[in-house]
């Protein structure tokens, strides 16, 4: 199955919202998915975006997206925070996992971040599995706040 990986536009929305709530369900909290769509597009493609992303699509169908926004680090100055990174499970194993973090880590090159951070749930095995394959280190000593 052939997969296209681009950036997304505003018509992306609607689907990458859809597939918002399913890694809420997927992450056992669908109830905390409390934005809504009009904010979501005007938070990415309105006057003064705060973050960009990228999808995934197989026959026209948007099966998986990868967003994120800039982080600014006192110690190390701009990075990118990976926030989601998402596949539906039916398209996975597919290599969109590996396109969407060869698009992130050019991307990251192009702007001049300093890196590429995010968070992953320490029972989330196949993600572990997944984010083991790149340079990455994992950090037990940060607790997260809310």
């Amino acid at each position: 199955m052939q997969f296209n990986i681009r950036r997304a536009v505003w018509e992306d929305c609607p689907a990458m919202m859809g597939l918002v709530n399913e890694l809420a369900a997927y992450e056992r909290a669908p109830e905390e998915v409390t934005v809504d769509l009009a904010h979501f597009m005007e938070s990415g493609f309105g006057e003064h975006p705060v973050w960009w992303a990228f999808v995934a699509e197989v026959d026209g169908l948007v099966v998986g997206f990868a967003l994120y926004y800039i982080r600014y680090s006192t110690w190390k100055g701009q990075r990118m925070y990976l926030e989601d990174l998402y596949i539906k499970p039916d398209y996975r194993r597919m290599g969109i996992g590996d396109g969407f973090m060869q698009v992130l880590i050019e991307e990251a090159k192009e702007r001049n971040f300093a890196g590429i951070v995010w968070q992953v749930l320490d029972w989330n095995e196949l993600a572990i599995g997944f984010y083991k394959k790149y340079p990455t280190s994992f950090d037990a000593e940060w607790l997260n706040c809310a």
